[in-house]
């Protein structure tokens, strides 16, 4: 189901899915009715985890009224942040980029500064950052996620002398 709504130009966990070509993905990001299509799917995603879009043009999100039960299944059950890496993976694939920095940010913001998704913190440190495509705006969320981290010197997704110097 996740891989029709959110395919890669990679194998995923079902290896019978066939990835998605250039050419393919091209091909989607001209049709309206499949780009619209895939803004329904994030939006239903989101939904599922508690997260609300608030601003199509730019990816902003805010939580749903039921994220704390939501929160409470992203917190139990680990196989949601594979998901989650898939979905952030093919953002950037289909060109909604703003979508992908949004979202890693609101789950920086959600496991290190409001601590109300502890259990998703390493994926988010370790997998959703580096999908992220533009290089400044990754070295954004990473120095973001540096100064949240708590203690900074076991911050070890950057180097600390480049994080003390940045901006």
């Amino acid at each position: 189901f996740l891989f029709r709504l959110f395919p890669l130009r990679e194998h995923g966990m079902n290896w019978h899915a066939r990835p998605l070509t250039c050419q393919e993905i091209e091909a989607f990001k001209k049709s309206s009715d499949v780009m619209q299509r895939f803004e329904r799917a994030y939006q239903l995603m989101l939904r599922f985890y508690g997260i609300t879009l608030t601003n199509q043009k730019t990816g902003e999100l805010k939580r749903a009224e039921n994220w704390a039960e939501r929160f409470q299944n992203l917190n139990r059950f680990s196989h949601n942040n594979l998901r989650i890496t898939r979905i952030l993976k093919c953002l950037g694939e289909m060109g909604y980029e703003d979508y992908q920095v949004q979202l890693v940010k609101f789950f920086l913001t959600e496991t290190l500064v409001k601590e109300t998704l502890p259990n998703v913190k390493r994926s988010a440190l370790d997998y959703f950052l580096f999908t992220v495509r533009s290089k400044r705006k990754r070295r954004e969320l990473v120095y973001y996620a540096w100064q949240h981290f708590k203690p900074q010197s076991s911050f070890v997704w950057a180097p600390q002398d480049k994080l003390l110097k940045y901006r």
